[in-house]
């Protein structure tokens, strides 16, 4: 039941993130003077609509996106006597572009937005951790207090045997006892079976050393490969922790940190986008009975299914994730300069203005509109291209879904 909600509320956050992004368009259009006809969410047939002023607004049966019909948006559309002066593609640079991009803005904007709620509510993951072994601090050693399923650690105070022997947040743990330890949980794999005086080397500031630390023995709560529940074992421990996987914010300290946030996601989206036509190989390995990879696209419908085991495993700040991740794309993906994506509008549109700059440079008047009919085979070819790569995409996700809980 939960999961069947989850897919629902998670299909619902999509629908509300493209109907935002077309009212981007339309709120920005409205405001700089153009004629919006029609906003809708949906397409088919027509299942309400109102009217208010000159636009209709309404609802179509299939919800699988929506759209927002601005008068003249190419020189190709027919225009009503009271739509001349009005029409989009009559309109100055600045006005045009800003238009196009009012759906990414959107998009941007609600990503933000969901990110700010995700640091209040939960806390923002670290998506900078080091994917080395780093001290993230140090201090006393902890016994187990508490028993299943809290496994509380009982307080202590003063020192550890590891800060005692000189180690130090930011340090890096190379091997211990000889052994090499890639990440913090080697770390911990590695310290748990010994105990007396253990060799640890370290790297600071780039250069490595050997430190002696006393390693103590203490009941700890440990859970071994291939175990569904943890038990109790007396194992070596030294004092000191990996940096926070989530760091917790107040309303304040939320606004600058969701910023911060916000530009590591950037970067993450572009680098999927990159490789996105290289994903192309390892969905159709899935669709032909291969192993699913977890970084591969996933559908519309994908996203949902994801977004119910979200929900139905209770990690609902991953579901705000997952949401907040979404919209980047979105907004990112509609930045491409690629018809009839926005980014392909908005492309066409400097093109303009730079060869009216060009032909004024050379007392030349300003040329006619970009002739969209030469535009269209290159537009058929995104379209086909896109539209199989989505066929592909759904296909792999129905067939052989992505599952983070197994």
């Amino acid at each position: 039941m939960v999961f069947a909600v989850g897919v629902v509320l998670f299909a619902f956050g999509i629908a509300l993130s493209i109907a935002l992004h077309e009212a981007g368009h339309m709120w920005v259009a409205q405001a700089t003077g153009m004629k919006v006809r029609r906003y809708f969410i949906g397409f088919g047939p027509r299942i309400f609509s109102f009217r208010r002023g000159e636009t209709e607004y309404g609802f179509k049966a299939l919800p699988l996106g929506g759209f927002c019909d601005i008068a003249g948006m190419t020189a190709l559309d027919e225009l009503a006597p009271d739509e001349e002066d009005r029409a989009m593609y009559k309109k100055a640079t600045w006005k045009r572009l800003v238009v196009m991009s009012g759906g990414i803005g959107m998009n941007f904007l609600l990503g933000l937005v969901l990110v700010y709620v995700l640091a209040v509510g939960w806390g923002l993951p670290d998506l900078n951790r080091p994917s080395h072994a780093e001290v993230g601090a140090v201090g006393c050693v902890a016994a187990t207090q508490g028993p299943a399923p809290d496994y509380a650690l009982s307080p202590c105070t003063g020192t550890g045997p590891a800060e005692e022997a000189g180690i130090r947040a930011g340090d890096i743990i190379v091997a211990v006892d000889g052994k090499e330890t890639p990440t913090f949980a080697d770390v911990a794999a590695a310290t748990r079976p010994l105990s007396g005086a253990v060799d640890f080397t370290i790297e600071r500031d780039g250069t490595e050393q050997t430190v002696v630390v006393p390693v103590q023995q203490v009941q700890r709560w440990v859970l071994e490969e291939g175990e569904s529940q943890p038990h109790e074992a007396t194992v070596g421990a030294v004092g000191i922790a990996a940096p926070p996987a989530v760091v917790e914010h107040s309303a304040v300290s939320a606004v600058p940190a969701s910023f911060g946030f916000t530009g590591d996601m950037f970067v993450m989206t572009a680098e999927r986008l990159v490789q996105m036509p290289s994903k192309a190989v390892d969905l159709w390995h899935a669709v032909t009975g291969g192993e699913r990879d977890p970084e591969t696209p996933i559908s519309v419908y994908g996203a949902s299914v994801i977004g119910g085991q979200i929900a139905e495993q209770g990690i609902w700040e991953a579901f705000v994730l997952l949401l907040a991740s979404l919209n980047f794309f979105l907004g990112m993906f509609n930045m491409l300069p690629l018809l009839p994506l926005d980014g392909g509008h908005m492309a066409v549109t400097l093109y303009e203005r730079i060869r009216d700059w060009f032909r004024s440079r050379r007392g030349l008047p300003r040329g006619g509109p970009v002739d969209y009919l030469k535009l269209l085979p290159v537009t058929y070819v995104v379209i086909v291209i896109g539209g199989a790569y989505m066929l592909l995409t759904l296909t792999a996700d129905i067939v052989n879904p992505i599952k983070l809980f197994q």
